[in-house]
């Protein structure tokens, strides 16, 4: 039960804190709102702990064997996050009447998560802290996914409601402009520690 604990408390600290996943989230509450951001809520809540499993079972010995693929994978998720951030920045707020982007689908949430630098080191940290190689690691690998996957969703659902309850601060579109640059930078902020000499 204590190990239960500890990885609930090690999965509520990482994911209700900034990063790509909950900045993204809240700028789609702001952006879109509850309901259309709700497919993008959905893939982090079972891209991640999916990921958690991969890592788990099989790939930190590939990226042991094979340190470059970790360091592709990186380097593809850091430009992916600079083009997220600058496709935010230049969202056109609801607020005219129109936008030049649309929510994460689904599938595009899940698929994000294997190209997220914090989403592989919260993956890869769990794993390595949290298993123990005098029980069988199937079984711990699982338990560590569905403590992340029962998480998530709360702690998702805590950013995408403080961007909605945002959007009803921002009174013109200057103002949703001006969120949307903000949340940009923070997304850029977020990379920071990702390319930092570890």
């Amino acid at each position: 039960m204590e190990l239960i604990a500890a990885i609930a408390l090690f999965a509520f600290s990482a994911g209700i804190t900034p990063g790509p996943n909950n900045i993204m989230l809240m700028s789609s509450g702001v952006n879109f709102g509850i309901k259309s951001s709700l497919p993008h809520l959905s893939g982090i809540c079972v891209g991640f702990p999916s990921m958690v499993l991969a890592v788990g079972l099989g790939l930190s010995a590939l990226f042991q064997a094979f340190p470059a693929i970790h360091t592709l994978i990186k380097v593809v998720g850091i430009v992916y996050l600079l083009y997220l951030a600058w496709l935010i920045a230049n969202n056109h707020s609801k607020l005219e009447g129109k936008t030049t982007s649309k929510p994460f689908s689904f599938w595009q949430a899940a698929a994000f998560q294997w190209v997220n630098p914090k989403g592989w080191i919260m993956a890869i940290g769990a794993i390595a802290t949290f298993t123990s190689m005098t029980q069988p690691l199937t079984m711990q690998v699982v338990m560590i996914a569905c403590i992340f996957f029962c998480i998530a969703l709360p702690c998702g659902i805590v950013w995408l409601g403080f961007g909605v309850a945002l959007k009803k601060l921002l009174k013109n579109d200057k103002q949703q402009r001006i969120f949307n640059i903000t949340m940009a930078l923070l997304l850029v902020l977020s990379i920071i520690p990702m390319v930092l000499p570890q």
